[in-house]
C-alpha cells in the first residue's frame, strides 16, 4: 500500500512536470515568431546578371559541343534599365561597358563573322570581367570560369 502511494505521487509529479514543459515550449515558440530577419533581396541587376551567367554557361557548352548559338537573348538589353544594387554605380563607365558587352554578346550570334566563335564568346566574357574590375569585383572568379580555354 505504501508503494502504491509513492507510485501515485511519482506519476502525478510526472504529469505536472510535462504540463509545465508544454507551456515553456509554447512561450519559446512565441518569442521565436517575434524575431524578424533582414533577408537578402537581390537587385534587378543581380538577377539579370545571374541569368546572363546561366545563359552564357549554356552557350559555352553549346560551343564546346560544336553547336552554333541560335539567337541573341533580348532580355540582355535590360542591362541598360535594370535597377542596380547601388544606384550610384550606374555611371558613365558602367554605361560604356554595358554597350561594349551588348555589342560583343550580339557578335557571338553573327553568322557572317570571320572571327572564330570561341574568340567572339571570350570577347563577351572579357567585357564582363573588364567592367567588374571597375566596381563589384566579387563575381570575377566565377565569370572567368566561362572563358573557353584554347
Amino acid at each position: 500500500m505504501k508503494n502504491t502511494f509513492w507510485l501515485l505521487i511519482v506519476l502525478l509529479g510526472s504529469l505536472t512536470a510535462c504540463k509545465n514543459d508544454v507551456k515553456t515550449d509554447v512561450s519559446e515558440e512565441t518569442s521565436k515568431d517575434e524575431v524578424v530577419y533582414d533577408m537578402y533581396k537581390p537587385s534587378e541587376m543581380a538577377i539579370l546578371m545571374n541569368q546572363m551567367y546561366a545563359h552564357n554557361l549554356k552557350i559555352k557548352q553549346d560551343i564546346l559541343n560544336g553547336d552554333i548559338p541560335a539567337e541573341f537573348p533580348i532580355d540582355f538589353m535590360e542591362i541598360h534599365s535594370a535597377e542596380l544594387t547601388k544606384a550610384n554605380q550606374r555611371n558613365e563607365t558602367f554605361e560604356k561597358f554595358s554597350k561594349i558587352f551588348i555589342t560583343a554578346e550580339k557578335n557571338i550570334f553573327n553568322q557572317d563573322s570571320k572571327t572564330p566563335l570561341e574568340a567572339r564568346f571570350n570577347t563577351a566574357v572579357n567585357a564582363c570581367i573588364s567592367c567588374h574590375e571597375t566596381s563589384c569585383t566579387g563575381p570575377i572568379p566565377r565569370i572567368k570560369k566561362l572563358l573557353i580555354k584554347s
